[in-house]
């Protein structure tokens, strides 16, 4: 086959990739919405947001990387056996099945003990009872996230890439049904006012989502004509060299689970503190998640779609020793990216509380405001994380899992140092916002020991080849955007209608401004995103 044939087929992968994350994402942001118009963002949102998280920090701790990471290559060496490896994914399902199965359980009755762990500000409080309910029903979301991401992979290994890419979706829209549906009841909840069935019913409808996004996948794999049963000979060499790779993978997870563990006590003891001193705004864990998933939209949509279509390649020319071909293709890659998160990173940072006041209709417009300063906390962190990103997918090339875990300690004992620093040293009210400012500082550290690491195999990004069009960039933003921050005040119509000027116009000002300074990477960066060969 030939190689345009395969960048062709990539782009179409890659686009499906792309517009998939974007409605995943926006229908991902709605459902938070409305999460936030529930339930606030104060304690009763924490408790949620604490409860519903866990399943997440479980799984990838548990089987999450392993499946993304290692268990790929070993399907796709299967389904070229004769059997079109129904026989060993028989037996990887079964024993994931029964794993997952297992842990959940444990999980389940394990969850007063994560939230002492993760909240121990909670305990002797009204929260630690409502968080452990929530988060019960919460859990088994584990076995679900599992038996999606496996199914997901054994179909991407039969070059079926849309439904695991799609299947969020219905996830998300399962969430916002439930969500609404409580919305239109008109509950006035508190942590001492919302009952115990509406509690279960909240944790519930939040896992059925789950349980839809597995559930769409089965057909799909019936209809690859790989027969599956249930298997329990387990001792397959492969089964155990799947297991024996996925342990630096593991250990990545966790490492990144410990600096999580450190920021979700930090904000919810801030929270408490802050109810303490008499402060109504929500200024705890709430706040910052949304915070960091607005902040990772840029990132999810441009960067990951940009690492999609640029860096297969990599892996052959590690193959082949290219090293100055990796080296050209990871700042190409840095560069095209920057072209969306420079003026993102600075729009945030600028327009941070109008974002947060619009999208948040349901909250008060001084919790709105306060999001929007953690927001803008996150802000100069989007791009060091992107850059991150690209710079790993050059370790990935050669296959040394213990670098990136290497880079992923120091960032994240950074990351834990700086938090703490900043709780020790901000009022209870301003401690998460500090938390977004010491995660962006740790973006660089991670991003600056990963750009290092390159070296061992003669990759050298030197700053020049980032800095001065990073500059450009934004320069360029600022001389649209600036003027428009100090005329905010002054603009027609309230949040909605300003944000919407605000973003017309700087978007349209930069672009053309790109344009006319003749800056290559804007084409090429739209070119990627919509799937066309760069």
């Amino acid at each position: 086959m030939s190689t345009g044939h395969d960048d062709r087929a990539l782009m179409r992968s890659s686009t499906v990739m792309a517009v998939g994350t974007i409605f995943s994402r926006i229908t991902g942001l709605v459902r938070g919405l409305l999460i936030v118009a529930l339930l606030g963002t104060a304690l009763l949102g924490d408790t949620f947001n604490v409860a519903n998280t866990m399943p997440n920090i479980l799984y990838n701790l548990i089987i999450g990387g392993a499946l993304t990471a290692v268990f790929v290559p070993q399907l796709v060496r299967a389904i070229a056996q004769p059997d079109g490896g129904s026989a060993f994914i028989s037996r990887l399902l079964t024993a994931t099945v029964v794993v997952l199965g297992i842990f959940t359980v444990i999980a389940v009755i394990a969850a007063p003990l994560f939230v002492r762990l993760f909240a121990t500000s909670y305990v002797g409080r009204p929260e630690f009872n409502l968080t452990v309910l929530i988060m019960r029903w919460c859990l088994p979301q584990i076995f679900f996230m599992g038996l999606f991401a496996l199914l997901g992979q054994i179909a991407n290994a039969k070059e079926k890439f849309g439904p695991m890419m799609w299947a969020p979706i219905l996830n998300n829209i399962v969430g916002i049904a439930g969500v609404a549906y409580f919305l239109h009841q008109k509950p006035h909840w508190t942590v001492t006012s919302i009952s115990g069935s509406e509690a279960m019913w909240l944790g519930i409808i939040t896992t059925a989502g789950y349980v839809a996004q597995a559930a769409v996948l089965i057909p799909v794999i019936v209809k690859t004509k790989i027969k599956i049963s249930p298997r329990f000979d387990w001792r397959d060499p492969e089964i155990k060299k799947s297991m024996r790779l996925a342990t630096w993978t593991l250990i990545f997870a966790a490492i990144s689970q410990i600096s999580y563990l450190v920021t979700v006590n930090l904000s919810t003891h801030a929270a408490v503190r802050a109810l303490k001193e008499g402060i109504t705004t929500g200024v705890g864990y709430t706040p910052y998640n949304n915070a960091t998933f607005i902040m990772m939209l840029p990132h999810s949509i441009v960067t990951i779609s940009i690492v999609t279509a640029l860096l297969p390649q990599l892996s052959r020319f590690a193959h082949e020793k290219r090293t100055r071909d990796i080296h050209d293709s990871l700042v190409k890659a840095i560069r095209l990216v920057g072209i969306i998160t420079v003026p993102a990173a600075i729009g945030l940072l600028l327009f941070g509380p109008l974002i947060t006041q619009t999208l948040f209709f349901g909250i008060s417009s001084a919790d709105g405001h306060y999001l929007g300063d953690v927001l803008a906390g996150f802000s100069l962190g989007l791009l060091p994380l992107s850059i991150n990103l690209i710079a790993l997918r050059g370790l990935n090339a050669f296959e040394n899992v213990k670098l990136q875990v290497l880079s992923n300690f120091i960032m994240n004992v950074a990351a834990s140092v700086l938090a703490v620093v900043a709780a020790l040293a901000l009022p209870a009210k301003w401690v998460t916002v500090g938390l977004a400012v010491a995660l962006s500082i740790s973006y660089y550290i991670g991003a600056y020991s990963t750009i290092r690491l390159l070296h061992r195999y003669e990759i050298r990004i030197h700053t020049g080849e980032i800095v001065g069009l990073y500059a450009r960039l934004a320069g360029i933003f600022l001389c649209v955007a600036l003027p428009l921050r100090l005329l905010t005040s002054y603009l027609p119509g309230g949040n909605t209608v300003q944000l919407a000027i605000v973003l017309g116009v700087s978007g349209i000002g930069y672009f053309a401004l790109a344009k006319l300074f003749k800056i290559s990477e804007v084409g090429s960066t739209f070119r990627v995103l919509l799937g066309r060969k760069i």
